[in-house]
């Protein structure tokens, strides 16, 4: 298989971060955020996203990588000028910094991938 490219254009938007507390929470991981992300492409290919990983490194020096199949079930099809966007959330103990990349391939059957931008996820103090 060939190696996966950068597709110049394909890009990822953090439209938003809100942060959650409350009793419907792990007592050992009692902070969500919930995160609302757009995958721009601006670039002249179609591309399908297959797939993504997710890199959290927790202030306490842990990491969690988090791969996958499809991005919320699906495997989007993003024509020339189309844009995906969907929200999902990470939990945490700890303040916290999260990147990684959707992965997938162009209409020529060539793999791609596109990076997410990093972000901080800090806990409200109070």
């Amino acid at each position: 298989m060939p190696a996966s490219i950068e597709l110049p254009g394909l890009h990822v938007v953090l439209d938003k971060l809100t942060y959650h507390t409350g009793p419907d929470l792990p007592t050992e991981q009692p902070h969500a955020f919930v995160y609302f992300l757009t995958i721009c492409n601006d670039s002249d290919r179609t591309v399908i996203l297959l797939g993504r990983k997710w890199v959290v490194q927790h202030s306490d020096g842990t990491q969690l990588v988090i791969e996958g199949d499809k991005i919320v079930g699906k495997t989007p099809r993003l024509a020339p000028g189309a844009r995906f966007s969907y929200n999902s959330f990470h939990v945490t103990a700890t303040n916290a910094r999260a990147h990684g990349s959707f992965h997938g391939v162009d209409e020529s059957g060539q793999a791609v991938h596109v990076g997410i931008p990093p972000f901080s996820m800090n806990i409200p103090r109070g």
